[in-house]
């Protein structure tokens, strides 16, 4: 592979990962989805970067935690249109808003949001305000390792689990290589290691616990993954980290 295919498909990965005005790909570039996912976790260290910009610039100019931190999700929302959020809104509805699997995907297809979608969005989103209000104090480089480390979880998924229906975002990328997947898990843990030192030891595990019991429970739910499940399974984890690093600090 060359340096011109790495760089399309690390452009093909923020195309699919991001909301960026970028200009369009060629329709044969989508061809190479699956061969991608290893980018997720670098587009996920630029999402985290962006979060920790706008945090750290409004806790210098004197905002509260709270509002820093608050700002500083708002920011990768919209940089992400929120897919990652919404993933996690669908799976909770339709997981346990369902009883057949059949009945558990129409309701995660269905655009209207119910009581445990609500509910997942506000208890997750708590967690993480909580957690960066006291990480942007002390350095902002967790919510970096948390973008990357919690976007290396979703190659693992697409791999090692089956397509839960014939058709969504999930689907059209396609099914990576385990050898891909792998090197995504091998960068995310790597900027982990950079960004949190001695601390990666404890995320990295964290990580991967969070995102086998999702790939677990997905199985058991509906038979495999769809997009709505590696959205749910990056805020998990990403969670999980913030609130871990938050912990120890």
């Amino acid at each position: 592979m060359n340096k011109n295919d790495h760089f399309r498909q690390l452009w093909l990965a923020t195309v699919l990962l991001t909301r960026l005005p970028l200009p369009h790909l060629p329709q044969d570039a989508f061809a190479q989805g699956a061969r991608a996912v290893w980018a997720y976790p670098l587009i996920g260290l630029g999402v985290g970067a962006v979060g920790a910009l706008t945090g750290h610039l409004a806790h210098l100019l004197g905002l509260p935690a709270l509002g820093a931190a608050a700002l500083a999700l708002g920011s990768m929302m919209v940089l992400t249109g929120a897919m990652h959020e919404d993933g996690l809104a669908d799976v909770f509805d339709g997981f346990w808003g369902g009883f057949k699997p059949e009945r558990r995907l129409e309701i995660m297809r269905d655009s209207q949001i119910g009581s445990y979608g609500v509910l997942a969005l506000v208890v997750v989103f708590t967690l993480r305000l909580s957690a960066l209000a006291v990480l942007l104090q002390s350095g902002p480089l967790a919510l970096l390792a948390a973008g990357a480390l919690s976007r290396s979880m979703m190659p693992v998924l697409m791999s090692a689990l089956p397509h839960a229906r014939h058709d969504g975002l999930s689907q059209s990328v396609g099914r990576p290589s385990i050898q891909t997947a792998g090197l995504g898990c091998f960068l995310g843990a790597a900027i982990a290691l950079i960004c949190l030192g001695a601390t990666a030891v404890m995320a990295v595990p964290l990580t991967f616990t969070v995102g086998a019991g999702m790939g677990v429970l997905a199985k058991r739910k509906i038979g495999g993954q769809t997009g709505d499940v590696l959205g749910a399974t990056q805020q998990l984890s990403e969670t999980a980290i913030l609130l871990a690093c938050a912990s120890l600090l």
